[in-house]
Parts: C-alpha cells; sequence; structure tokens
C-alpha cells in the first residue's frame, strides 16, 4: 500500500495504531497533536514529522485517521485544510456523516480493543469496524485495516454506536469492578493478583458458552443470607453496598429469580 498517511493525535488509540502501520510499511508522514511532548515522542518513534497547530497539518497525504476526544475533533476539524483527500476518525459513537463537512472522502476506521499507550497488543485479533461513505473509500479503508488485523468488518454508523455501548460494559465497567474488588481485598492485606485465574476463567468461559449460561454466584442461588453477609461487610462503604444490591438485584431480574 503506498498511501501516504497523516496521524492526528498522540493518545494511547493513536500511538498503538500508528506504530502498528508504520511497523507494518506504512508511511506514516506527520503527527498532529496540541502538546508537543506527545507529539514529539510519537513522531520520533515513526521517524516523521510533527506539528502542534492544526492549520500546519499537510494537504498532501491520502489518508487522514482521527484520533482525537470527541470534543476536540469537532474544533479540529473546522480548522484543517484536508484537500478533499480520505478522512476517518477512530470513534466509537461519532457518525460518519460527521465528517461530510470537511471532505468529500471521509469514513471510519474504528478498532474494537482498549488501548494503553505502551502496552502491546496483538494486533491481529483485533476486530477494525470499517465504514466509508462510497466503495472505493471502503476498499481504501479496509486494505488498511487488513495490514494490521485479520478480522476487518464493515459496519454502520448505528452498528458502531451499540457496539461501543457494549464494549463500555465489557471493558470499562468490568476494569472498574476490578478496581472496586482490589480495594476490598486490600483491607485485608490481600495481593490483586490472586484474582487473576478467577478474571482469566470468567472471560475465557464467555468465548464457549452464552454469558447467560457462564453465569455464576450468590444471586444467581437467590442465596440471601450470603448476599446479606457481604452487604453487612460492605457497611462502610455505602456506594459499594449500593452498587453490590443494584447488580445483584440486575442478575435476579435478569433470570427472573424471585426477590
Amino acid at each position: 500500500m503506498n498511501q501516504k498517511v497523516v496521524i492526528i493525535g498522540a493518545g494511547n488509540l493513536a500511538t498503538r495504531v500508528a506504530l502498528e502501520l508504520h511497523n507494518k510499511g506504512v508511511e506514516i508522514v506527520q503527527v498532529y497533536s496540541r502538546t508537543v511532548t506527545s507529539a514529539l515522542t510519537l513522531a520520533r518513534l515513526l521517524g516523521c514529522n510533527y506539528v502542534t497547530k492544526a492549520e500546519k497539518i499537510t494537504p498532501d497525504a491520502d489518508i487522514y485517521l482521527i484520533s482525537v476526544s470527541d470534543m476536540v475533533m469537532y474544533d479540529l476539524i473546522s480548522t484543517v485544510n484536508f484537500n478533499n483527500k480520505l478522512v476517518a476518525h477512530t470513534a466509537g459513537s461519532i457518525p460518519m456523516e460527521e465528517l461530510q463537512k470537511i471532505s468529500d472522502n471521509y469514513g471510519v476506521f474504528y478498532p474494537l480493543q482498549t488501548f494503553s499507550k505502551f502496552r502491546d497488543v496483538n494486533f491481529s485479533r483485533i476486530p477494525f469496524c470499517i465504514e466509508a461513505n462510497n466503495t472505493t473509500n471502503e476498499a481504501i479503508l479496509v486494505e488498511l485495516a487488513s495490514i494490521i488485523s485479520k478480522d476487518v468488518r464493515v459496519i454502520n454508523s448505528e452498528q458502531r454506536k451499540q457496539l461501543h455501548l457494549a464494549a463500555v460494559f465489557v471493558s470499562n465497567f468490568t476494569n472498574h469492578m476490578y478496581s472496586v474488588a482490589n480495594e476490598i481485598i486490600q483491607e485485608k492485606d490481600l495481593p490483586f493478583d490472586i484474582l487473576y485465574p478467577l478474571i482469566s476463567e470468567t472471560a475465557s468461559k464467555v468465548k464457549s458458552m452464552t454469558p447467560r449460561a457462564a453465569q455464576t454466584g450468590p444471586a444467581l442461588r437467590n442465596d440471601k443470607n450470603i448476599m446479606q453477609d457481604h452487604l453487612s461487610m460492605l457497611g462502610g462503604k455505602p456506594k459499594f453496598k449500593k452498587l453490590y444490591s443494584m447488580l445483584s438485584d440486575s442478575i435476579m431480574e435478569y433470570h427472573k429469580l424471585p426477590k
């Protein structure tokens, strides 16, 4: 693929995607970030130049990948001359049509994964959700995604928005549960790594059975004695107590159990 790519953003997602594309031979010609440190750090890793002012983004690239926060994106795109080149954002919840204001060629390049800037991930297994305003642009983005992933899917904005909502539950909310669990066991000087096998098995089970069938625990058993004991233990943490009750009630309602 001989397309020249500009990366707009230097956060977690932008960094990992840019580095993976670069490592697979894609030419990254420029990085934009509002902060010098972020832009310079990523540009050095990619061996390209960087800019910190939107109006200095080059109009001579072939593909522009926008990977900034939603609010920043709306402010940013109104100040850049994209020269009618292919512009794609990497967001889960922004409609593709938001980009039609800035170019006749636009789309979405959305990897369904959580990223940390300096943590490697196996890109070949990450689903890339592609959308574009015409078949030519769709083919270009599919080809670009296929360089780094074996799982490339064409989905529309409504599907992607629903997928992003589901992702918040399985990733962001789940990670918050880890934080709660960590705080609970630290009170008794227990290390978080004692929970690693349980976390791994819970995630692994849903690959071979439905989440509904994989559900276990006192709420599913309607074990009121255990649940009441747990609530008593959380007496000094009213927010955790409320969360425990809410989730237990949700499990019982979902499985149509009497309260």
